[in-house]
């Protein structure tokens, strides 16, 4: 290559692409298990922010902190939304994004441009690369955007910062905060258990590293081990601990929660919680909850019921399939990644699937301009709720992960409701971990190993034949040289890529058009990215991220 043609390949880099490029080189290699330099590296924090300037402005802001297993997410939606709609600018920090890294950063529930997101990007670089050394290097991926998100919300001089935990809580990046106005505790379960430890106390320990001495904070029911872990800590730092029960949905009004599902209504009580306290010690007493318990103010309803947060409870229908019922193949997506959040993404498939087998209208969000905020639209599908249905599985899952206590689960919770899979497809990860951006996404791997999924597979079979898996009967089928074989059973299937998947299930819907498929996309992966592949009628194929289970 000449070197005309060496200018011409970095002409084509966009300068968001550079941001990427920058971003991923902070994505460091080490065993999320090691904790060998975990407190190393969350005392180096400070230096960072003392190198940007940004001691005194975090010690200015009015943040509200949540850490937990479940739910953080969707109560810092929730808690964003509420104090937006009673009139302040918000800052929202959240982890991990689905599409977009700028995902991460909203401002007024939106996320940030990609102006403001590349001058406050370059700033933020451009002083740690003068100021780090071999003693106090740069700072890995999350410590970063942490770093940077406290730059943004300083410079945009927001009137509340809402911060999600993005790993533990003890050590997190978002724990340089000395004086939050109020913290939050959301349900506690396994997960991450290299990390915070083998036991609901040893977890809960962790998470209750964001309390701080007097600061108020609220939690949920918590199992009796969980409970009794915060209750001490609380004590230890004189932190006044309250235990809100779910809301109770009739001070809706009628109306339902912006996001779906039962359990919502625990997290919905939490942020209510949350910001009544916030606006009590902030002297927003025009506003306040607190001390009611037969009505919400109009601020809070418009704020809960308006709420929304992709890859949670979200029904979409593929749109690529040029027939003329494009719900005759639906994904039902939820970033359920631990056993007990799994029992609730199983039972929410379940009942969500018999609701709309009732109904001709169903809910899906619209996958052009993916990188803002959706809004819930309907659609009607001609009478397609009036088909036979089946459920389709896709799942994978990581080895750390034990598929037998997974599977189990999700089978058991389904089968109680009445819904039976059909087959189940077990995919590979397709992407890599130490790259942002789609573009280091492969849609396939000729050299991929399976020989995980051919074990999740056969634990499946196993468990459809109660527990014989002696004489399951494989069969491998030859595709053409441009896709890999895929390995079939009686009621499972194993495809060498996610793209591959999508394109049986495509084509298994226009030879069936008498059947509605109904899919239900379950992974538990580590340090990757998950894509599922829908495109509209007017466009190629496009990317959309389901979710990235991991906190670099």
């Amino acid at each position: 290559m000449t070197d005309g043609d060496d200018g011409l390949l970095e002409s084509t880099v966009s300068p968001y692409q550079e941001v990427l490029d920058a971003l991923s080189s902070l994505i460091t290699k080490r065993s999320r298990g090691d904790k060998s330099n975990k407190r190393v590296l969350f005392d180096v924090l400070f230096d960072y922010l003392k190198m940007l300037d940004l001691d005194e402005p975090i010690s200015k802001m009015k943040i509200i902190h949540v850490a937990g297993t479940k739910g953080k997410g969707s109560t810092c939606t929730f808690t964003e939304s509420i104090l937006r709609n009673c009139g302040f600018r918000t800052g929202l920090f959240t982890s991990p994004h689905l599409i977009d890294v700028r995902e991460r950063f909203r401002l007024d529930g939106v996320e940030i441009c990609e102006e403001k997101f590349l001058a406050y990007f370059w700033w933020c670089w451009d002083r740690l690369k003068e100021k780090t050394d071999e003693d106090v290097p740069m700072p890995t991926f999350f410590h970063f955007i942490a770093l940077l998100a406290f730059k943004i919300f300083a410079a945009e001089q927001v009137d509340v910062v809402i911060l999600e935990v993005g790993l533990g809580g003890r050590l997190d990046a978002t724990n340089v905060v000395q004086e939050p106005i109020v913290c939050g505790i959301t349900s506690l379960g396994y997960d991450h258990m290299e990390i915070l430890g083998h036991t609901l106390g040893e977890i809960a320990g962790e998470k209750a590293g964001i309390f701080k001495r007097g600061v108020p904070a609220f939690t949920v029911p918590q199992p009796e081990e969980a409970m009794c872990v915060l209750e001490a800590k609380a004590s230890q730092l004189d932190v006044p601990l309250q235990v809100i029960p779910p809301m109770d949905a009739s001070l809706l009004n009628g109306l339902k929660l912006g996001l779906e599902g039962e359990h919502q209504y625990l997290n919905a009580g939490l942020a209510i919680a949350l910001c009544s306290t916030w606006l009590q010690r902030t002297s927003h007493l025009e506003i306040n909850y607190l001390e009611q318990t037969s009505s919400l103010p109009e601020q809070f309803i418009k704020g809960l019921t308006t709420a929304s947060l992709q890859g949670r409870a979200q029904i979409v229908p593929d749109r690529c399939i040029n027939i003329e019922s494009p719900g005759d193949l639906v994904f039902y997506l939820d970033g359920a990644h631990s056993p007990e959040s799994m029992e609730i993404c199983a039972r929410w498939f379940s009942l969500a699937i018999k609701e709309d087998d009732q109904q001709p209208t169903l809910n899906y969000q619209p996958q052009d301009d993916v990188g803002s905020s959706r809004e819930l639209v309907q659609k009607d599908y001609h009478g397609t709720s009036r088909k036979n249905t089946t459920q389709i599985l896709l799942f994978n899952c990581m080895s750390v992960r034990d598929p037998h206590l997974l599977l189990p689960h999700l089978m058991n919770t389904c089968a109680s409701h009445g819904v039976h899979f059909k087959q189940a497809l077990f995919v590979p990860n397709i992407s890599v971990y130490n790259r942002v951006g789609s573009h280091a996404l492969p849609l396939t791997d000729l050299q991929v190993d399976l020989s995980w999924q051919l074990t999740l597979q056969r634990l499946w079979e196993s468990l459809i034949h109660g527990g014989d898996a002696k004489n399951i009967d494989t069969r491998e089928e030859g595709k053409d040289d441009t896709e890999k074989s895929v390995i079939s059973c009686e009621n499972s299937t194993v495809f060498p890529s996610l793209p591959l998947a999508i394109k049986w299930l495509r084509d298994s819907v226009r030879q069936n058009q008498s059947v509605r498929f109904q899919v239900m996309p379950t992974f538990f992966w580590n340090k990757i990215d998950i894509y599922i592949y829908i495109s509209d009628s007017s466009s190629c194929l496009v990317k959309t991220f389901l979710f990235l289970f991991c906190s670099f």
